[in-house]
């Protein structure tokens, strides 16, 4: 199918390319074609019309020499940064995936994804702990959830890996998750064991400078807490028996002051008075 040009003059594989970049899952054939549709009716976009333009999109990319592609993974269309800068991110990968999943979540999240579907005492038997905690983590991150329960006494729930877990490990299908032999192949390499003692290196680097960080604030706020005490001891305070002396003298003149003008005002009075009496009898 040729690259159709609507009536502003976009053109059909700008504006996939566009909906493949705003989606934040990745975006089936089919979503596609329901979307364009909707804005042009008359189009008739079939969905294996789409994988044709995407192809067009990635060698445009790999002529231009920009560092990322479309894949198909998780059933559907989502960009990904290509395979050769992997050298490049990957401190900054290791760093966010092992911030944000534990080495308890990610040994709880294989025995899922290869037991699946699998209940909690399943998954507490094989890990020999108890996996609750665990499992709310990762349904909250999304990367498994709750696919019904087993018909057995008690009706556990059962838990599978999830369309999210599928994008973040990069793969279509749980198919394509490596075999037990396949694993133990790659740990016995020589490359292998030289990455995790990258990862181990950088799990120490990371747990120091954890702890300096947590060492530091605590320092500060205890210097912050002695220099406060410090500069209360260094302010003038004024001893308490001066400051109620001080006081009750303030009571003692107002009171004194008081009764001056009481006895001012009472000798007008009188002084009225008798001025008064004195213009009666002149009458």
């Amino acid at each position: 199918m040729q690259d159709y040009q609507f009536v502003d003059g976009t053109r059909l594989s700008s504006v996939i390319e566009a909906l493949i970049f705003a989606s934040p899952e990745p975006i089936s054939e089919s979503k596609i074609c329901e979307i364009i549709a909707k804005g042009e009716e008359n189009l008739g976009l079939e969905t294996e019309a789409v994988e044709p333009f995407v192809e067009k999109l990635n060698q445009r990319y790999e002529e231009n020499g920009l560092a990322f592609r479309i894949e198909y993974v998780a059933g559907g269309y989502t960009f990904s940064t290509k395979k050769r800068y992997e050298e490049w991110l990957s401190i900054f990968q290791h760093e966010n995936a092992y911030r944000k999943l534990s080495q308890s979540a990610i040994e709880t999240l294989a025995i899922v994804a290869y037991k699946q579907p699998v209940t909690k005492p399943e998954v507490d038997d094989i890990r020999g702990v108890d996996s609750g905690y665990i499992l709310r983590q990762l349904l909250e991150k999304v990367l498994i959830e709750v696919s019904g329960r087993l018909d057995a006494p008690g009706k556990p729930l059962l838990y599978e890996t999830t369309k999210h877990f599928l994008k973040h490990f990069g793969i279509n299908s749980i198919d394509e998750l490596p075999k037990p032999r396949e694993i133990d192949e790659i740990l016995k390499d020589d490359d292998m064991a030289e990455h995790r003692q990258f990862l181990f290196d950088r799990q120490l680097e990371l747990k120091e400078l954890e702890d300096k960080v947590e060492d530091e604030d605590t320092r500060d706020t205890a210097l912050s807490l002695i220099e406060a005490v410090e500069k209360i001891d260094e302010e003038e305070v004024p001893d308490l028996e001066e400051y109620t002396a001080d006081e009750l003298q303030l009571d003692d003149e107002a009171e004194e002051h008081d009764d001056t003008e009481q006895q001012k005002l009472e000798s007008e009075e009188q002084q009225n008075s008798a001025e008064d009496n004195l213009d009666d009898e002149e009458e």
